[in-house]
């Protein structure tokens, strides 16, 4: 059986409409993945929850509300930039591309993408994989502002959707990873991302992806925890996805949000602090969990880099870089790559 069908395989087909349909693994996986995710991280002497579960459709709709957030610049900025970017974008494109958008999300900035499209091609393909069914929502919403769009959505991590889209057809794929999602790696596993992107893509694939830059500590701290506690309820909200889907018994009045940036290693850190000692249960993990007062769950990493390090993260990950751009105040940054 061919690799590619033999993968689609693990996927169930939901068909919309004529122009819309998408792929979501089975149930039964997804929630065996999560429990033995939560059940590595939270043995460790240090011990952690992987950023990528706090996108469930609540966790999703919270990031929506921080990106409005004064003090959260990254999502304004870079819309300032795709905004002006946009002839110079055109200039790498034809109509031979498609669109393949890694963390979809609302599709606010898609749609900036989606307008570059639209002076040159009649029929728009259109790729988001993300691992929230907010994916299944924005793209309805995308439908009814683009008539010539056809939308092929993928609900899963993002190496299940770019090992989905590997050998789908020939046809060439601009990949976009915009926010700043790509700081949650550490620089081994951002390599290793990287180089997995590489990989998938043809020699006439595109990859775009937006960077956050090193910049002054205050405007860091502020961005990640900001005076209204929306990123607090962000990141409390992952206790509440465990308790819903692996029945576990987490007191959020027990935990704190912590946000700091360690200068040092050039990252925001989030956490989240035990109030008191606790005891918790994860049925579906089968975890009896023990917690110390003080004792910290570590959430998310979001690295910062400079224009330099950027040079040689996608040299080292074999990418040419076509373009990097900035907004005036050197906030923010897109890079435009293809395969060496």
């Amino acid at each position: 059986m061919n690799e590619t069908i033999q993968k689609n395989l693990q996927y169930k087909k939901y068909v919309i409409d004529s122009n819309l349909e998408y792929f979501k693994p089975h149930s039964t996986k997804i929630e065996k993945t999560f429990a033995e995710d939560v059940s590595f991280s939270l043995n460790q002497n240090s011990k952690f929850i992987s950023p990528k579960y706090f996108y469930d459709k609540k966790g999703s709709e919270l990031f929506e509300k921080i990106c409005d957030l004064p003090e959260y610049y990254p999502t304004r900025t870079e819309i300032q930039i795709l905004k002006k970017i946009k002839p110079d974008l055109q200039k790498y494109l034809d109509d031979s591309f498609r669109i393949v958008e890694l963390g979809s999300g609302s599709s606010v900035k898609t749609r900036l993408i989606l307008d570059v499209f639209s002076n040159f091609q009649r029929r728009i393909d259109y790729f988001p994989i993300d691992i929230s069914e907010i994916l299944t929502e924005s793209s309805e919403l995308l439908q009814k502002d683009y008539d010539q769009l056809h939308i092929t959505g993928i609900v899963d991590t993002y190496e299940g959707g770019l090992e989905f889209i590997e050998n789908y057809d020939n046809k060439k794929n601009l990949i976009i990873f915009l926010g700043s999602s790509f700081g949650n790696f550490s620089p081994k596993e951002g390599k290793i991302f990287l180089e997995k992107i590489n990989s998938v893509m043809k020699k006439s694939d595109l990859f775009l992806i937006g960077l956050d830059l090193v910049k002054n500590k205050k405007i860091l701290e502020q961005a990640y925890d900001d005076s209204q506690g929306v990123t607090a309820k962000f990141n409390l909200n992952v206790l509440s996805r465990i308790n819903d889907e692996l029945d576990a018994d987490f007191d959020l009045t027990n935990f704190k949000h912590v946000a700091m940036y360690n200068e040092k290693d050039q990252r925001v850190e989030m956490y989240l602090k035990s109030l008191v000692n606790q005891s918790v249960i994860i049925s579906k993990a089968n975890l009896s969990l023990k917690m110390s007062q003080d004792e910290l769950i570590h959430t998310e990493h979001s690295h910062k880099y400079t224009i330099s390090q950027i040079q040689e993260m996608m040299k080292d990950a074999g990418f040419e870089i076509k373009e990097i751009w900035q907004d005036s105040q050197k906030l923010f940054s897109l890079t435009l790559v293809s395969k060496l």
